[in-house]
């Protein structure tokens, strides 16, 4: 049986946890032929990132073009774009040379909260976040596409994915993990769905559960799940999105997806700690379902 295939337009992680690496991985775990064309080359570890090398935007979509000439593409997921320029001509690429569901996680704030664009490319990505088929916010990156504060209470998450989808958004995954876990919330919208918004280590705690907000054209759903008590986060992001784009071709519907996604990324989160890589926060397991320890 011929895979599905999934491209994924992203920065270079050489750690592996990260990144297109990542996404290369999560493809694989999930049935999925991966591909990639790379945005930046990055010098970090689980300790941080010390260096960023930007490739040129005409060879970005230089990758892009003669891949899609040759290679059918089923999904494709964008993370790090990097600039301006690199965010308008994958922009350009989109629906001409890329004509299949596009996951975009709008890689724009940290999660602390600190910038990693500059004022043009962060407005570049406002006008791109209207071409992608779905978008996946941390809390931080949605306030800062409304222009407004983030989002303190499930409630006012609602309100700001659904307000994103007024502004012309088609489908917004708003990542809660950066609330604090909110107490009993598994008895929330949707019990099954993992925990895979952050890539900050989780609360210590059995009772807690954090929750993610889906928005679309037909309304909002909350999606609600344990925290996974670990340090080891480094990645979530990028795994999450490419999680979606890869399991897209083979769900009957976005929110299968998504909820599809959430489960093995909380999996990914459950085995993280038996890898032992770095000194910092580790990556997910995203062989969990194949590997023997």
């Amino acid at each position: 049986m011929t895979p599905p295939v999934a491209l994924s337009i992203a920065g270079s992680d050489p750690s592996g946890g990260a990144g297109i690496q990542a996404d290369l991985k999560t493809f694989s775990a999930l049935g999925v032929y991966g591909c990639a064309a790379m945005t930046a080359l990055t010098a970090q570890s689980t300790r941080g990132v010390t260096g960023i090398h930007v490739v040129p935007a005409d060879f970005v979509v230089e990758q892009a073009r003669t891949l899609a000439a040759d290679v059918h593409i089923d999904a494709i997921k964008i993370g790090m774009l990097a600039t301006a320029e690199i965010c308008d001509t994958v922009g350009e690429l989109i629906g001409d040379v890329l004509r299949c569901p596009v996951v975009l996680d709008p890689v724009m704030i940290s999660t602390a909260g600190s910038g990693l664009l500059d004022a043009d490319a962060m407005a570049a990505m406002s006008q791109l976040v209207g071409k992608a088929d779905a978008i996946t916010p941390n809390l931080h990156e949605a306030a800062a596409l409304l222009g407004t504060e983030p989002a303190g209470t499930v409630a006012e998450m609602r309100i700001q994915a659904r307000a994103l989808i007024d502004r012309g958004v088609r489908r917004v995954l708003l990542k809660g993990g950066h609330l604090a876990a909110v107490p009993g919330g598994a008895a929330a919208a949707d019990d099954r769905a993992a925990h895979a918004g952050s890539d900050t280590a989780a609360p210590d705690t059995e009772t807690a559960a954090a929750v993610d907000v889906w928005a679309d054209e037909h309304g909002v759903t909350e999606l609600t799940a344990p925290v996974v008590p670990t340090r080891n986060t480094h990645g979530t992001g990028c795994s999450l999105s490419s999680a979606i784009a890869a399991l897209l071709p083979q769900r009957a519907s976005w929110l299968e997806a998504v909820t599809g996604a959430k489960n093995w990324l909380t999996d990914a989160l459950g085995g993280a700690d038996s890898l032992h890589i770095g000194a910092g926060p580790g990556p997910v397991h995203h062989f969990h379902r194949w590997w023997v320890s």
